[in-house]
Parts: C-alpha cells; sequence; structure tokens
C-alpha cells in the first residue's frame, strides 16, 4: 500500500487476519494495527491509523528517523519515496 503525507510517499505492507469476529489490519514495520467489520474496513482504518501516526512523528519532528528505525528508506529513483525493506525469506517456525 502508499500512504503519502506530507511531502513523504510511504510504501508499506498491511496484513490483515480475522480475530474473534473482527479484522485486524497491522504494518508490522511502524507496529500500527487497526481493525474493521470487513478486509476493507480494516484496510481503511489501518490507513488512517498510519496517517495519525506519521502526523504526530511530523509534528515532534521525528518523521524521518522513525521512517529509518523502522526500517524504511528512501527510493533512490524518488528521494519522496520511502520503501521498507523486503524479506529474503518468510517462514512459519514451530518451537
Amino acid at each position: 500500500m502508499q500512504e503519502v503525507f506530507m511531502d513523504i510517499h510511504l510504501v508499506y505492507r498491511a496484513e490483515v487476519f480475522k480475530e474473534d469476529g473482527q479484522f485486524v489490519a497491522i504494518c508490522p514495520e511502524l507496529n500500527v494495527s487497526s481493525f474493521g467489520d470487513s478486509v476493507e474496513e480494516a484496510r481503511k482504518s489501518l490507513r488512517e491509523a498510519i496517517d495519525l501516526f506519521l502526523e504526530e512523528c511530523e509534528s515532534m519532528g521525528t518523521i524521518e528517523a522513525v521512517l529509518r528505525e523502522s526500517g524504511f528508506s528512501p527510493d533512490p529513483a524518488d528521494p519522496k519515496r520511502w520503501v521498507s525493506r523486503v524479506p529474503l525469506l518468510v517462514e512459519q517456525v514451530t518451537l
């Protein structure tokens, strides 16, 4: 998903799960989550939560530091576009 905030275009990962009859959406890199009665409602609610999160970071003057600490970096082709790191491997492990 892509989020536009101020002069930053943020490309983030959204994961949606169903828990206890609700759909929960999370952006793991930012540790921001929200929920809704449908997948679309959960995605929309997550986008609003990320907007609020970024707005607060912007008002504190920490948006670039927070994005870097969360694994985002500016796209070399477009410095206003920030992208998250892409895992080389994703697996479920049982202990």
